[in-house]
């Protein structure tokens, strides 16, 4: 029996069509109520999933527009009351339910100081939505599963296709238009992706790599692990990882690398290659014939994917994989312990 995490997962490209069809219009005006006030800095108010997100947008609007993005620090506008200056920003906030009152404050400050206020929720009718100068309605459709999918990868797509049209870079929207049937060709095989969970269902910890773009993959694929499969699952970007560490590496330990085509693909090979020799469990999401090939469980994703679109299409098979992990270990991926759907934190 399919699980209604595994309908939702399967649900992306209709709902990233859909996102495409539906929000070209209001997000091209947006961009255009944007470049009008030239914003310094962007800051990003996000919780979980979103979160990472934001990590994606980090990249992609620095690579992009050259803006530099600050990830938001909501304590210090809830318990510490001692806000950053935010005038001539564009605050950004991104929640799936628009209910976290947190994420909300960093918004109502934006506001009252004159910053460019933007919400990116699947939630019109929410209290981010109904406080935001903008909102994108991320058109995922109902997610019932406390694990999001749908809406990360819809928020993802909405951060592109932003970008996008603040860069008035055609050819990038242009490419934008392939992201749904690239996520249908990355669903990979059930069979693969239990077989390969099942081998990994013992065990008790491991460690997800990505750089660049897909430092916000590494976050998300470790995220679903952790609370679907309840295994410590810590992320990190590949140059960081070698920086200590890369001691937890032996023999029979797994590791998750993320290695898209680009720039940073390389160096995470060349990565892999000095670990080799001590024997790990190296499960390897790529369209590398040489990544895949230093892998003990290769997870094969579309090629020829500009890098900057390819965090869209690579969460999809880590997605599987914690789904796999978490149906190998007997556990029920509908409800994971002590999570809810709306989390409302201060």
């Amino acid at each position: 029996m399919t699980s209604l995490l595994q309908q939702e997962i399967l649900e992306q490209p209709t709902a990233l069509q859909r996102l495409l069809d539906s929000q070209s219009g209001a997000i091209q005006r947006i961009a255009d109520a944007i470049r009008e006030r030239q914003p310094r800095f962007v800051m990003i108010a996000a919780r979980g999933s979103s979160d990472n997100a934001a990590r994606y947008a980090q990249y992609l609007f620095g690579a992009h527009l050259h803006l530099p993005v600050a990830l938001a620090a909501p304590s210090l506008f809830t318990l510490y009351n001692s806000p950053p200056r935010m005038r001539d920003s564009l605050v950004i906030a991104i929640s799936q339910s628009g209910q976290s009152p947190d994420i909300l404050a960093v918004v109502e400050e934006g506001k009252k100081q004159k910053a460019f206020t933007l919400a990116l929720t699947n939630d019109t009718a929410s209290p981010l939505a109904n406080i935001a100068d903008h909102v994108i309605h991320l058109c995922a459709g109902s997610e019932k599963s406390i694990a999001a999918t749908k809406t990360y990868t819809t928020s993802l797509l909405a951060m592109a296709m932003l970008s996008a049209y603040l860069s008035a870079d055609g050819e990038q929207h242009a490419l934008l238009d392939d992201v749904p049937a690239l996520v249908s060709r990355s669903l990979s095989p059930s069979d693969l992706i239990g077989a390969i969970a099942r081998k990994y269902a013992g065990s008790h910890a491991c460690v997800v790599l990505g750089r660049g773009y897909n430092y916000s993959t590494a976050f998300e694929i470790a995220l679903k692990i952790k609370e679907l499969a309840y295994v410590p699952a810590e992320p990190y970007s590949s140059a960081d990882f070698q920086h200590g560490p890369v001691a937890l590496v032996e023999d029979g330990f797994p590791v998750v690398a993320v290695i898209p085509e680009g720039k940073t693909q390389p160096e995470l090979i060349a990565l892999l290659r000095t670990l080799k020799p001590r024997n790990p469990e190296l499960v390897v999401i790529s369209s590398s014939d040489e990544a895949l090939g230093l892998a003990t469980s290769p997870i094969p994703i579309p090629a020829n994917i500009p890098e900057w679109i390819s965090p869209i299409v690579a969460i999809v098979p880590g997605q599987q994989l914690a789904l796999g992990i978490a149906l190998a270990k007997g556990f029920d991926p509908e409800q994971p312990r002590g999570l809810n759907k709306v989390t409302r934190t201060l």
